[in-house]
C-alpha cells in the first residue's frame, strides 16, 4: 500500500506539474513560500530563483520573495547582489522587517558587525520579536570579543523566555570567554530553579562548575541533565571528563564508551580513554585508544603525542620518537612535544638532538621552571659547565623566586670549587624555601657527607 503523500509533498508535485506542462496554476504567497524554503533547505537554487520570478508575477508587490531571493543569492555565495535585492525590497516596503535582519546576516558574514547590529536593531523597530533581535545582536558582540555587552542581553531573554535554547548555548559561550565563573554558577542555578526540566540549564550549569573546579558539583549537574535526557551525549562526555580529572578512570572509561551509543565515534572521545588507561599505567589499551583516535581524526596531535609517551614507558623509544615527531609536525609551537622529544632523546642518549629540543622548549615556554634544570644539567652533564651556568643564571632572572633553581646554581658551583659564590646562592635557596633543600643532595649526593654544608642547613631550619 502506498505511503500518502504530505500536503507539502502534494504542493510541490503540483507546481512541477505545472512546470512540466507549461500550464498555470495560481499559489498563494504562503504556498510558494513553503516551495523556496524546500527548494532552499535541499540546495536546488536554480530551481529556487525559478520559483522566485513567478512569485514575483503573482504576487508583485510583496517584498516576501525579493527577501527570499536575497537569501538564495547568499547561499551562492553573491552577497553584493543579495544586498542590491534587499534594497530593492525595502524601497517597496521600508518597514518590514525581514528585509533587515537577512542584511543584519550578511553583514555578520561579511565581517561588518557593527552594520549586522545596527540592521538587527532597526528590524526590532518593525515587525521583528524582541528576543530574537536581541539574540541576533548579542551573537555579533560575541564575534567582536565583546562578551560583557552580550550577557545582559541574553539574560534578558532568558529570564523571559528560559527556554530559549539557542540564547543559553551563546551565553554559555559568553561566560567562558568573559571568564566569570561565579556569575555563570549563579545565573545557571537560576535558570534550573525556572525550569528544572530543562536538560540544557543543568548541563550549563555542570559546565559552570567544571570551570571552577568544583567536579563533584559538576557531576551532580550533568546527572540532573541526564535523567532527564538520557541520550544528551555531551553531557556524558562531560561528565566522564570531571570523573576522569578526579581520577576516577574506570567510570570515566565506561561514560566515554557509553557516548557511542548515541553519536559517531569521535577522536578525541578515545583520546580521552587512552588516556584514562594511561593513567592506570595500562598502556596497550591506552595505545589501542589512541591508535582509534588518531585514525579517526590524524590532526589530533595529543594521539600522537599520547601513542608517544606509552611507547617511551614500554621502553620502546624508537617508536616513540615517530609518534611524538608527528605531534610536532602537527603543533611546532607545543613546547610540551619538544620537552617529550627531549627527554627522549636523553633516553636514547643523543644529547646534541635533546639539546636542541630543550632550547626550543625556552624559546616557546621560558616560565617554566623545569626546563631550566634540565637544560642546564644536560649542558653540565655534557662537560659544557660556563654554558650551563649561564643557562640556570638566566633562568634565576626569569624566575627569582624560585628556591630549585638556586639550590641547583648552589650545587653546579661547588662541584667546580666556586665555594663563595655556591653559598650565596644557598643561602638564597633556604629562604626562599627550606624544605626543598633535599633537592642539592639529589643533584650532588656526596654533599651530604659536607659537615659545614649540614650546619647552614641546619641553622635555617625553624
Amino acid at each position: 500500500m502506498d505511503r500518502e503523500k504530505t500536503p507539502n509533498e502534494k504542493l510541490i508535485e503540483r507546481y512541477e506539474e505545472m512546470k512540466r506542462l507549461q500550464s498555470f496554476s495560481f499559489f498563494e504567497e504562503e504556498e510558494l513560500e513553503e516551495i523556496a524554503d524546500y527548494y532552499l533547505a535541499n540546495k536546488q537554487l536554480n530551481r529556487c530563483l525559478e520559483l522566485l520570478d513567478l512569485a514575483r508575477q503573482q504576487h508583485p508587490f510583496s517584498p516576501l520573495f525579493l527577501v527570499l531571493k536575497a537569501q538564495v543569492h547568499v547561499h551562492m555565495g553573491e552577497n553584493r547582489v543579495a544586498l542590491d535585492i534587499l534594497n530593492e525590497a525595502e524601497r517597496m516596503e521600508p518597514f518590514y522587517g525581514d528585509i533587515h535582519m537577512t542584511r543584519g546576516s550578511i553583514y555578520g558574514q561579511m565581517g561588518l558587525h557593527e552594520k549586522a547590529i545596527t540592521s538587527y536593531t532597526l528590524a526590532g523597530q518593525y515587525d521583528i520579536p524582541e528576543d530574537e533581535v536581541k539574540y541576533w545582536c548579542a551573537y555579533e558582540l560575541g564575534n567582536m570579543g565583546r562578551h560583557e555587552e552580550a550577557l545582559p542581553l541574553l539574560k534578558k531573554i532568558l529570564l523571559k523566555n528560559p527556554d530559549h535554547e539557542a540564547a543559553m548555548s551563546e551565553l554559555a559561550f559568553c561566560y567562558e570567554a568573559f571568564a566569570d565563573i561565579d556569575d555563570s554558577i549563579r545565573f545557571f542555578t537560576k535558570m534550573t530553579d525556572l525550569r528544572p526540566y530543562n536538560s540544557l540549564a543543568w548541563f550549563n550549569l555542570g559546565v559552570a562548575y567544571s570551570r571552577a573546579a568544583d567536579y563533584e558539583k559538576a557531576i551532580g549537574a550533568y546527572d540532573y541533565a541526564l535523567l532527564i535526557r538520557e541520550d544528551f551525549a555531551s553531557a556524558i562526555f562531560n561528565k566522564a571528563h570531571a570523573l576522569a580529572t578526579l581520577g576516577r578512570h574506570d567510570e570515566a572509561i565506561q561514560l566515554f564508551l557509553e557516548t557511542f551509543r548515541y553519536e559517531e565515534q569521535r577522536g578525541d572521545t578515545h583520546y580521552y580513554i587512552g588516556e584514562s588507561y594511561e593513567k592506570k599505567e595500562e598502556w596497550d589499551l591506552a595505545m589501542i585508544h589512541y591508535n582509534k583516535a588518531i585514525k579517526l581524526s590524524p590532526d589530533l596531535a595529543d594521539g600522537w603525542l599520547g601513542m608517544g609517551l606509552c611507547l617511551e614507558m614500554l621502553g620502546r623509544m624508537q617508536e616513540a620518537i615517530h609518534y611524538v615527531k608527528k605531534a610536532i609536525e602537527i603543533a611546532p609551537d607545543n613546547s610540551e612535544y619538544w620537552y617529550t622529544f627531549g627527554d627522549i632523546q636523553v633516553k636514547l642518549g643523543f644529547q646534541e638532538e635533546a639539546e636542541a629540543a630543550y632550547r626550543k622548549v625556552l624559546e616557546i615556554e621560558p616560565e617554566n621552571p623545569d626546563i631550566w634544570l634540565d637544560y642546564s644539567g644536560l649542558q653540565f652533564e655534557m662537560e659544557n659547565e660556563d654554558i650551563a651556568l649561564e643557562t640556570l643564571a638566566e633562568g634565576i632572572k626569569f624566575h627569582p623566586s624560585n628556591a630549585e633553581l638556586n639550590y641547583r646554581m648552589s650545587a653546579y658551583l661547588l662541584s667546580l670549587g666556586k665555594k663563595q659564590d655556591a653559598l650565596s646562592y644557598l643561602h638564597n635557596a633556604l629562604q626562599l624555601d627550606f624544605e626543598k633543600h633535599n633537592t642539592l643532595f639529589e643533584f650532588l649526593p656526596q654533599l651530604k657527607e659536607n659537615t659545614g654544608l649540614a650546619e647552614i642547613i641546619e641553622s635555617y631550619r625553624k
